[in-house]
This record gives C-alpha cells, structure tokens and sequence, in this order.
C-alpha cells in the first residue's frame, strides 16, 4: 500500500530533508585522497546528532554505520572501513535522516519528540575524489542527469513507469547501462516504502499513477559495463559484476499539487 503523507508529515519530512543535505553537502568537502571511509561515517554520524536528528541507515537490516561509502565498482551499501581514497577514485556517499528523533530507549539524545513518530528521508550523490578520468567524470554526469530528468516527470496524474523511462533513455543516451536488480522506493515512515521505483521501463513492476502527496526516494544507479551485480563479501555491499564504474544519485521527492519538491536538495 502507498501511504500518502500529510501537510504536517511533508513540512517534518523538509526538515529532515534539510539536515540531510547539509550533512551531505559537508561530506562532500571532506572526500579527498587519504580520508578513510570511516572518517566520513564518523563524521555523518556526527553531524546528524549534532542538528538534533537520527541516522536513518544504522541498525537497518543490521548495517552497522550511518553512511554508505560504495568506491569505484561499488554501487551501493558498501560498508565504511579504514580503506583510505586514492586520487582518481569516486564515491558514492548515500544517507537517510529520522526526523524528528523517536522518543524510545534506543534515542541517543537521550530525549524524544513528544509522540511525533520519526519519518525517514533518503538521498545519496557520487563524488570524484581528486583528478578523475574523463570516464569518471561522464559517469556521474550522467547519473545526476538521469535523476533529474526523472524528477522532471514527477506530477500528479502521471504514470511513475515514465519517470522510470526518462532514466533509461537519458543513461543510455550517455553510453551507459541502468543496474536493474536494484530499485528505488516509497519513503517516509519507513525507509523502504511501496512503490518499487525501477530506473528502467518494465512491465514486471505495478505500475502507479502519481498522486499529491506521495514520497518518493528516486535514484538511479548506472554502471559503465554490466548492469549485472554481485554481492560484496561481507553481504551488504551490491557491485557491478565486471567490476566497471559505477555512481548513484538519490534524492527524496514529494509529489506536489502542481508537480513535486525536492525535499533533500543540496
């Protein structure tokens, strides 16, 4: 069932958006040669609790950290480790955000919302780590373009296959695959929330006309070689199988009256 989110919902949900951004944004600086992915979980963490939210990933299905730090052929959910970044490298650094924070023993504020339930927001962007190649820097233009161009098609009325479509044609168009197996999402109450959004047309997915209200985590994941994946050893991870590039951009979306907002917009 997709959940519709109230006014109220969407204004908390804009808030967290916010943190999350900023969060994001402050990661950014800090990727460059010699930082270690765990530095940047660290600082993730700390940034969020520090703005009064909650990391939205740790404890989620067991993953132990607050960021996702998915280098290179990594696509996403890769775990933040002492591996330190190498010029040439790029990044894709994925967070969520609970705000405003649970009022339950696990809060580690110590302090709760006052019984305002805690919604989830969702965004990720890849980043280039010192001087990349030119494969490297087409790469994450294109899927920060596949993300807008879906986003474009986000209106109340429409279909979510054609948003789906605009990301497949636009990757395409730039001499990329869209990684299948792996999909975006409702969002909200939960991280994981219907609708499965696939980053190409199919018709082995319910489709959904897009209504007012609605929240959406959109995120195309694109690789340079196969769209196939394969599982990182330690299970949590999600590679390209051919070990090609691979970078992600993610933004959470609410559909509005009159199209939608970016909720988590940097």
């Amino acid at each position: 069932m997709i959940r519709i989110k109230t006014k109220d919902e969407i204004d908390l949900m804009r808030q967290g958006g916010k943190i999350l951004a900023s969060v994001l944004q402050e990661l950014a600086k800090n990727v460059k040669p010699g930082a270690t992915t765990k530095s940047l979980d660290e600082l993730a963490e700390a940034l969020i609790y520090m703005q009064g939210a909650m990391p939205g990933f740790k404890g989620f299905d067991g993953y132990p950290a607050a960021l996702c730090t998915s280098i290179n052929e990594e696509i996403v959910h890769a775990l933040p480790s002492t591996r330190k970044l190498k010029d040439g490298d790029i990044i894709g650094l994925d967070l969520g955000v609970i705000w405003p924070p649970e009022n339950c023993d696990s809060c580690a504020l110590s302090k709760g919302c006052g019984g305002q339930r805690g919604l989830f927001t969702d965004a990720a962007l890849t980043v280039a780590v010192g001087k990349v190649s030119p494969e490297a820097k087409k790469i994450i233009a294109a899927a920060k373009g596949a993300l807008a161009a879906a986003i474009d098609k986000i209106k109340p009325g429409r279909k979510l296959s054609e948003a789906s479509a605009a990301i497949e044609e636009y990757v395409k168009k730039q001499g990329f695959l869209v990684v299948r197996e792996l999909v975006g999402h409702g969002v909200g109450y939960e991280l994981h929330e219907e609708p499965e959004i696939p980053n190409y047309a199919s018709s082995q997915f319910k489709d959904v006309i897009l209504k007012e209200g609605m929240t959406l985590a959109i995120e195309p994941m694109i690789s340079a070689g196969s769209h196939k994946i394969k599982r990182s050893k330690d299970k949590f991870g999600y590679l390209t199988e051919d070990d090609s590039l691979s970078a992600h951009f993610e933004h959470t979306v609410v559909v509005t009256k009159n199209g939608c907002e970016v909720l988590t917009k940097i």
